[in-house]
């Protein structure tokens, strides 16, 4: 059974940053699922910005991890509560992270 723990949080700045780019993501998600290749021009914009989008938000999961120096593993993923600003470890079995 997977499992979760609050592992640190983020400045309100940090949070907001994420969130940002979590909403973007799953709007521009959203609009993939409507858009065809017939529209050659929205859709290659859609890709690149999917992907621009993307890099930055695991940039962003990179630079916290950096910063704050979280506990993790290969079978974990952080996850971020946006009210709280805490960092939750979610993951399998751990071995040596405690999870």
């Amino acid at each position: 059974m997977a499992t979760k723990r609050i592992v640190g949080q983020v400045l309100p700045e940090e949070r907001d940053e994420i969130q940002q780019l979590f909403e973007r993501r799953n709007g521009l998600n959203e609009l993939a699922r409507i858009v065809t290749a017939d529209n050659i021009e929205l859709y290659e914009k859609l890709v690149k910005d999917l992907g621009e989008t993307g890099t930055r938000f695991h940039q962003w999961w990179e630079r916290m991890e950096q910063k704050y120096q979280w506990e993790g593993c290969d079978d974990s993923s952080w996850e971020i509560n946006f009210n709280t600003c805490d960092i939750y470890l979610v993951g399998g079995q751990c071995d040596g992270c405690g999870a």
